[in-house]
């Protein structure tokens, strides 16, 4: 939702121009990918020895890596489905070892991380099945349906966990609501739409 918003922008300032930057060094965008995934994966560790401002960064730029990966492969004329799946693989490796280090943090949060997982798992579950099956008119790989919850409104959850570890609680459990609730919708407006 607040990345229809908040896009346009952030493309034109922090994603464009790195990438005109970039192209003369002719990276390969996996390369971008997997920076991402890892700077990602090193939240875990970094909440673990309870350094959270460190993860914040941690995670802002993998985010930043993930948004300039695609940018960069297209504006290279080489995206590919090879790419596209490990952005996937590595977008769900970063939620994953975020998600352990809030529980590394404090392991007496394990309900609320376990209920985290599981509707992040049935949420991306509804985004594939949905991208399989509806035609793609987009830019990107494979039909991107939007919800509610999207990669942008986790991190801000996920970055309010860190800041402020008092609130995890409350905070944990809006997060799974929305996250559910955005796979609903998806689903169920998929299904609706098919059956008309």
């Amino acid at each position: 939702m607040l990345e229809r918003l908040a896009r346009p922008l952030f493309q034109k300032l922090l994603v464009d121009l790195p990438v005109r930057l970039l192209l003369p060094l002719r990276l390969n965008p996996d390369a971008l990918t997997v920076a991402g995934g890892l700077l990602g994966v090193a939240t875990a560790p970094l909440l673990y020895f309870r350094l959270p401002l460190a993860a914040l960064a941690a995670l802002l730029l993998s985010g930043w890596l993930d948004a300039l990966d695609g940018s960069y492969a297209r504006a290279r004329g080489v995206s590919s489905e090879k790419g596209s799946a490990l952005d996937i693989v590595s977008d769900r490796v970063v939620e994953f070892s975020v998600t352990l280090g809030l529980f590394l943090y404090a392991p007496g949060r394990g309900l609320e991380c376990l209920a985290m997982l599981g509707s992040m798992l049935l949420c991306v579950t509804s985004f594939l099945v949905v991208a399989i099956f509806e035609k793609n008119s987009s830019q990107k790989s494979f039909h991107y349906s939007e919800g509610l919850m999207e990669r942008a409104e986790s991190f801000i959850f996920f970055g309010a966990m860190m800041l402020f570890p008092a609130w995890f609680a409350p905070l944990a459990w809006v997060f799974t609501a929305l996250v559910f609730y955005t796979a609903a919708v998806r689903v169920f407006g998929f299904y609706f739409r098919r059956s008309i």
